[in-house]
């Protein structure tokens, strides 16, 4: 096989953090020392077994190396789990965790397919206090005494198997100052069940004087919403993994996940007293929803004032099958946000990080933005990494709603008025890691399947890509190196006979990902299917063919790249129009 190509996206590139065995949540905060302080749940065994517990660990070279594990808690005690970090103006490190403080082994009763059950359930790390220590030397030691912080009943505690006197809760949004007062996101659970958590809804943490005050016992807290109802979900009863930002204009916007095929947002006006209905997350107010399965959907603010939403842009309603939507976490994607009249708008997304293995379930991220660098951290539940991000892929996601021009880098060939041309090179071994791009503006006359539109087939060997119509009046790529070969079709709908469109289909050898970006709009599979982008065999070489491209005249302009165009330049070619 070809040597493979050196992508930042690659997880296994990425910089490891220490952990014992199973780790979870490796969220970062910037001491006053410069260095990163990184807290994570972690435990010898696997998630949700006895010894789970928090730690920390410090980098003073931005991610490369760490320091050996401190405990916060220690695995001998009951469970502590879920921990949030929150540094505030005077240094102080807090660390926010569920702590298992009654040593509660077990709980009887359960949800199962929509009916209590009796089931004996023994997990129990997301039981019992929110609690708190804090660290005043960077991150070196932490606090002897734990604090814990009241949490105001709703009623989905009250119904619980203990009438509300024990709280079932978990949290992952990490905190976040906004105007003046520090808020924690995190999810009330009812019942447990089928999925674990069966019943789930959203609620929040407010401290107006954490910021200042130095004593633990006189800081305030107030539980919100105001009522006795949280954050749901629009279908279904999980709703869940809460995680907060502040707009400039000093409303809260917020994410939570949810088992119906997409994530869910919500706007407060007020501090977050109130918030708009359930909703699922969309694109831009009135536009398409955005899809995510049951798996941590975080966003996060930058100091340029723009935003982030990380998310894995597929879906299926699994409401019936609550348990089954904890999968395809591989690959992870990004969206970039800007805010406008109270709002905020999000890009077409693009793949942010992959692993070679389809099955690994990256999750659980953090940002961190220094010295104009950019870098998240991650974890596959066993491995948790650093990954620096290459700041251009945010900023052309940032300006995807305003750039209009067309690439140069990698262009192999140009036709206008369709016809034939030589490619300038050959495609290469997309076993390496490399990749393609084909685009045109088509104004096709029929939309009958079978139709070729544009190909480098080598009569010989069948090697080659073809760009054919296909049933439901979508498009289909067909690639082929002579021994394997792989096909995808974009969404139907979105085209017409005789309209003007501009498609882009990007072969992407890294993550292994065939996507198509129709009149600057991604395909995510739209109502017809869970997932609009497709893999494909990662054994899949050189599909050059003939090295000849063929293009019919309802091809106006044709461009093929030696590279896969990013998602924000094939938005920005379409804005570019036929004529770049």
């Amino acid at each position: 096989m070809a040597q493979r190509r050196s992508d930042w996206r690659n997880i296994a590139n990425g910089w490891d953090i220490p952990k014992e065995h199973y780790c979870d949540q490796p969220y970062v905060v910037i001491s006053q020392e410069n260095t990163w302080v990184c807290v994570m749940t972690t435990g010898r065994d696997v998630e949700g077994e006895p010894g789970q517990h928090i730690v920390s660990t410090i980098s003073r070279d931005q991610g490369r190396t760490w320091s050996p594990l401190t405990d916060i808690e220690p695995a001998n005690g009951p469970e502590a789990s879920w921990v949030m970090p929150l540094i505030v103006p005077g240094g102080r490190i807090y660390a926010f965790y569920t702590y298992n403080g009654d040593n509660v082994r077990q709980i009887t009763g359960g949800l199962f397919d929509g009916k209590p059950g009796e089931q004996v359930i023994t997990r129990v790390d997301t039981i019992g206090c929110m609690a708190f220590k804090y660290s005043d030397d960077h991150g070196r030691t932490w606090s002897q005494d734990r604090h814990y912080i009241p949490v105001r009943n709703f009623a989905i505690d009250d119904r619980n198997r203990h009438g509300g006197k024990l709280q079932y809760f978990w949290g992952v949004g990490k905190p976040i100052v906004h105007e003046g007062a520090a808020y924690i996101g995190f999810a009330k659970v009812g019942e447990f069940g089928v999925g674990f958590m069966a019943e789930s809804e959203g609620a929040f943490l407010k401290s107006d004087n954490i910021l200042t005050e130095r004593d633990p016992s006189r800081i305030r807290w107030e539980t919100l919403p105001e009522g006795n109802v949280g954050l749901r979900a629009p279908l279904g009863s999980v709703a869940d993994e809460h995680n907060p930002v502040g707009l400039s204009d000093g409303s809260l916007y917020c994410t939570y996940r949810t088992v119906a095929g997409s994530n869910c947002h919500a706007y407060s006006r007020d501090g977050g007293r109130t918030w708009t209905p359930p909703a699922f997350a969309v694109y831009e107010p009135g536009g398409r929803r955005i899809k995510h399965p049951r798996a941590a959907n975080f966003v996060k603010k930058f100091s340029n004032g723009n935003y982030l939403l990380w998310f894995h842009n597929h879906g299926t309603d699994y409401t019936a099958q609550p348990y089954k939507a904890y999968n395809d976490r591989n690959p992870a994607w990004v969206s970039g946000g800007v805010e406008r009249d109270g709002h905020i708008y999000w890009s077409q997304p693009e793949i942010l990080l992959y692993d070679d293995n389809p099955v690994t379930r990256i999750s659980y991220p953090d940002f961190i933005e220094q010295d104009g660098r950019y870098f998240v951290t991650e974890t596959q539940k066993e491995i948790a990494r650093v990954h620096e991000i290459d700041a251009t892929l945010l900023e052309g996601m940032w300006r995807q709603r305003e750039s209009a021009h067309v690439a140069g880098e990698g262009l192999l060939l140009e036709l206008n008025g369709g016809g034939r041309g030589k490619l300038a090179a050959a495609l290469g071994d997309l076993r390496d890691g490399g990749g393609f791009t084909l685009e045109a503006w088509l104004r096709p006359s029929s939309l009958a399947p079978g139709r070729v539109l544009l190909e480098t087939t080598d009569a010989a060997s069948g090697a080659g890509f073809r760009l054919v119509t296909a049933e439901r009046g979508a498009l289909r790529v067909e690639l082929n190196d002579g021994r394997t070969g792989a096909f995808w079709e974009s969404d139907g709908g979105h085209l017409r006979e005789g309209g003007l469109h501009h498609v882009a289909v990007m072969v992407d050898g890294g993550p292994k990902t065939i996507v198509f970006v129709i009149d600057g709009v991604l395909c995510d599979g739209g109502e017809q299917r869970a997932f609009g982008w497709g893999r494909f065999n990662p054994h899949l070489r050189d599909v050059t063919g003939c090295g000849e491209v063929t293009a019919g005249e309802e091809a106006a302009v044709v461009r093929v790249y030696g590279r896969a165009l990013r998602t924000s330049e094939a938005v920005s070619h379409y804005r570019a129009g036929q004529e770049g």
